[in-house]
């Protein structure tokens, strides 16, 4: 896996289609405090955003995030990992800008150290049964992010 991953980083911000990649077991909890782990997330697709709040495109690409949770409520995951930030940070950028997808702090989770994201936005796209079917490094938009969904059946 390592190998392949190291690949796929010199290929650049494109939506990338890859073969199934087994995830490692994860879990943590949610800025609600909701605890979640990767047991409990399958038998749906789980699309996991890794962002910051000082990324001017990871701002971009929230619109089409949280209409992607709007549009696929129940039928898909989201979980938006805050990398590497302070707890009071996010939850000042959240009072002024809210995000509907559940908000995931590196502390609170061990998400950040098993996809290593090295730039933002990057996400990551997990299929019903728990394995890597996409991921897009950097801001996609909507079609980008349609584009990816559409992997696990889930089309406009």
């Amino acid at each position: 896996m390592i190998y392949r991953r190291s690949f796929l980083m010199t290929l650049g911000p494109a939506a990338l289609a890859l073969p199934s990649i087994g995830v490692p077991d994860f879990a943590g909890k949610s800025l609600d405090g909701a605890r979640f782990s990767k047991a409990s997330l399958l038998g749906k697709p789980l699309l996991i955003q890794f962002w910051a709040t000082w990324c001017g495109y990871c701002r971009g690409d929230q619109p089409a995030v949280d209409e992607i949770v709007e549009r696929y409520r129940g039928r898909l995951a989201v979980l938006a990992v805050s990398v590497r930030e302070e707890r009071a940070t996010v939850q000042k950028y959240l009072a002024r800008s809210p995000r509907k997808s559940r908000i995931v702090l590196t502390e609170d989770s061990n998400l950040v150290a098993l996809f290593n994201p090295r730039g933002f936005p990057y996400y990551a796209l997990l299929n019903a049964e728990g394995r890597m079917v996409g991921e897009q490094r950097g801001a996609g938009g909507k079609e980008g992010l349609q584009q990816m969904l559409a992997r696990v059946g889930l089309r406009d």
